[in-house]
């Protein structure tokens, strides 16, 4: 006879602190409150939770088993990358398919938007000193913005920001996985404004517009998993 037919009440269900931190943590990267890139504090957790930073500690290394979450040594846990198959295929479309908008724009670009171009690469310069990846991920598509957007082609233009969304959805900021990456950046930006100001041949921009993009996908892919890595794109990125 069971507990119910005899009137028993069931012994309420115990949940360890462990599994408590661990349905929190996870329940927050399933609706993108904690974004991939996110650095999980322990201690912040832990106190959010009202326990000691041991059982959130055995959540992560749990969702860290599941992929859910990666942790680096001297940086600490994040949320990894919900699909980094995805996160390559997507950098890898939006690279051809930017540096030809990026091209095609140069002939309509004013002198006032390259400036705002090289103002904006400024502000990014300076976020390297106190770097928020976050931030510096924003600003740092509103470079790219003034740059691609004068392209006159309307079916590129609308693939190029179909691409940018795209990434969106699989990563926060790539460079809160790889930091080391956003000097590089910035010098490019460089790089590719002296080249559009020069008036250099269009192809030449469009794969140094290219290439900018792959050497980002290509940090990655050298630190995160080194045998994924596309010979025939890490080629082209050099």
């Amino acid at each position: 006879m069971s507990r119910i037919e005899t009137g028993v009440a069931e012994p309420p269900k115990i949940v360890s602190k462990s599994q408590r931190a661990y349905e929190w943590i996870h329940a927050r990267i399933t609706d993108r409150r904690f974004v991939p890139g996110y650095r999980l504090v322990l201690g912040t957790i832990a106190e959010s939770l009202d326990m000691s930073v041991v059982p959130v500690r055995e959540a992560v290394r749990r969702l860290e088993a599941e992929g859910l979450v990666e942790f680096e040594r001297n940086v600490g846990a994040r949320v990894a990358l919900i699909d980094p198959t995805e996160y390559v295929h997507t950098m890898q479309t939006l690279g051809v398919i930017e540096g030809i908008a990026t091209a095609l724009a140069v002939a309509h670009l004013t002198e006032a938007e390259l400036d705002r171009a090289a103002a904006i690469n400024n502000r990014l310069r300076l976020l390297l000193d106190d770097f928020d990846p976050h931030q510096f991920t924003l600003t740092n598509e509103q470079f790219h913005l003034v740059l691609f957007e004068p392209c006159p082609n309307p079916h590129i233009l609308d693939l190029v920001r179909r691409g940018w969304t795209r990434l969106s959805g699989v990563r926060d900021s790539t460079f809160a996985f790889v930091p080391e990456r956003a000097q590089a950046s910035v010098d490019e930006h460089d790089h590719i404004l002296d080249l559009i100001r020069s008036r250099a041949d269009p192809l030449e921009i469009e794969l140094a517009a290219r290439r900018h993009r792959w050497r980002t996908m290509t940090a990655y892919l050298a630190r995160h998993d080194p045998s994924a890595r596309d010979d025939g794109v890490a080629a082209g990125t050099n």
